[in-house]
């Protein structure tokens, strides 16, 4: 009899265990986000054009349009940051596995060492054209 009732006791704390986690699945977030330190940011005549880090001594490129941060209801954020220890970085956000937005932290001092500039008789029109997302490379 007393090893009925304790597996009773198991079985109710078991299946209230498990309801508990299906509570909790289903209070999960359907966003995650990917924050990357940004080595150089360079402002281009047509977007952002951003350096990160991708593994040891590799660097990877993205290039970001303006009309992503000028829009109403644009896919991107640019917030800029002031001095202290904050480095600049980029976030970007999935929605179910697929791009949502980015959200650049910037330097508002153009001088920091986070700032590069793109020579005037450099043409990376091309780059800027057609971009729907943001593909990070690991």
């Amino acid at each position: 009899m007393k090893k009925i009732i304790v597996l009773v006791v198991l079985a109710a704390l078991f299946q209230g265990t498990f309801i508990f986690a299906q509570n909790e699945l289903k209070n999960e977030s359907e966003y995650y986000y990917i924050n990357v330190p940004i080595e150089k940011i360079y402002a281009y005549k047509e977007g952002y054009i951003v350096l990160y880090r991708k593994g040891v001594n590799q660097m990877a490129r993205t290039y970001l349009p303006y009309n992503w941060f000028t829009d109403i209801g644009g896919v991107g954020e640019a917030i800029m940051i002031g001095s202290g220890t904050e480095w600049p970085s980029m976030s970007v956000y999935y929605k179910n596995g697929e791009f949502s937005h980015v959200r650049l932290r910037l330097r508002r001092a153009r001088a920091h060492e986070s700032w590069g500039v793109v020579p005037l008789t450099v043409n990376l029109d091309e780059h800027f054209r057609d971009v729907e997302d943001v593909k990070l490379e690991f």
